[in-house]
């Protein structure tokens, strides 16, 4: 009895989509995946369907080793390590639970040069996918027991921050799961206070990478609240680098505006919101409605715009031990949005007028307007970490 591989490589506008099938020979089989990849130049994507033919798991961890110089850069409903050619994709909170016969799917991105083969076996909690089941040799690689829980967020290197990629503490999405229209899965609309004109859509035709992008279309107006709400991506740290990567057509305006919104456990459930006012970014607290910086001509200007029609990396740094927040655009820490806890002139005696401990447990991307201001905007590529994810 042998396992028998099926493949087939699709020729589409150009690309050439590879396809790998490992199908069970017997009852005896743990797994059977199957692996799509659309790849071009020195990059690729792949999406990867898992189906579990043993007996039922409340978490998976499914590994494989590179057979070239692959190297993954970013991936969704899965958090992705990897350590030379070996990969390990490990579930979260949502896809982890498999009955017998029961399927899931993620997906990553990642460069090559040369050639681009798919994987020839992949272990499935460590057990090698196939007709007769053989444990993982000493390769690293997790065992059952530790394929159930997810990476730490102390377990970030301690080294420089790492590369804008979904490493073994960092949590992603990328939209290219997303096969509708409408935001799904991990991801739903929401309008906080009353729906009208806004609409938060998946954008197959506009991307930072890959193909998929989350699009808001964002009214002016009070009633046209609309966001994109996932409550998965934060994790459980107190420590949070938020990274996403943004575009949008029409310059901050001077009325406030909200563009990423986080529910604050520790402040009534009012909002963190991210936004702009003034022409130029800044945080603002619900609860007392405190910016960051100060709203002053000074503070303003310690702050930075958000460049339109381009692609733009946002980074921003929530601690909830110390209340303390830094914000990159583009890498470069924008003064007027740090809030070390040391007072500073014209940026934080606002912030500073209470003891503020966040404790963040969603991530909203979208648009509110308290006045005059309408924008559409795009975001992708969003990462979520204990350490600087960069861009």
């Amino acid at each position: 009895m042998r396992l028998v591989p099926i493949a087939s490589v699709v020729v589409l506008a150009g690309a050439a989509i590879g396809v790998v099938g490992l199908g069970p020979a017997h009852a005896a089989a743990t797994c059977d995946v199957t692996w799509t990849a659309n790849s071009w130049n020195t990059g690729f994507t792949a999406d990867v369907k898992v189906t579990n033919l043993g007996a039922a798991v409340t978490s998976w961890t499914l590994a494989w080793d590179f057979a070239g110089n692959q190297q993954v850069t970013s991936a969704w409903n899965a958090t992705v390590r990897q350590t030379g050619a070996a990969v390990t994709a490990t579930s979260v909170g949502w896809n982890g639970s498999l009955g017998t016969g029961a399927s899931t799917s993620f997906g990553f991105q990642g460069t090559y040069s040369g050639s681009n083969p798919a994987p020839a076996t992949f272990r499935f909690n460590g057990v090698t996918c196939g007709p007769e089941p053989v444990p993982s040799d000493a390769s690293g690689l997790p065992s059952p027991s530790q394929s159930s829980a997810s990476p730490s967020p102390s377990q970030s290197s301690a080294s420089p921050p790492p590369p804008a990629d979904c490493g073994a503490t960092v949590r992603c999405d990328g939209f290219e799961s997303q096969a509708g229209s409408a935001p799904s899965g991990s991801w739903s609309v929401t309008s906080p206070d009353c729906s009208g004109a806004g609409t938060a859509t998946i954008d197959k035709t506009v991307a930072h990478s890959g193909s998929t992008s989350l699009r808001i279309n964002g009214a002016a107006g009070y009633c046209n609240h609309v966001f994109a709400r996932n409550t998965d991506l934060l994790g459980t740290s107190s420590v949070r680098y938020i990274r996403y990567w943004v575009k949008h057509t029409t310059a901050l305006p001077a009325a406030h505006v909200t563009a990423v919104a986080m529910a604050d456990a520790n402040d009534n459930g009012k909002d963190l919101r991210f936004g702009g006012q003034n022409g130029a970014l800044q945080f603002n607290r619900a609860s007392d409605d405190a910016t960051l910086p100060e709203q002053s001509p000074a503070g303003v200007a310690l702050s930075k715009p958000l460049p339109v029609g381009t692609w733009n990396c946002v980074e921003f740094k929530v601690d909830g031990s110390n209340g303390t927040i830094e914000t990159w655009l583009n890498n470069t820490s924008v003064p007027g949005l740090l809030e070390d806890g040391t007072p500073t002139h014209d940026v934080d005696s606002q912030w500073l007028n209470r003891t503020w401990r966040p404790a963040l447990t969603d991530l909203r991307l979208g648009w509110e307007s308290y006045g005059d201001g309408a924008d559409t905007l795009w975001y992708d590529d969003i990462a979520v970490s204990a350490a600087r994810n960069g861009c």
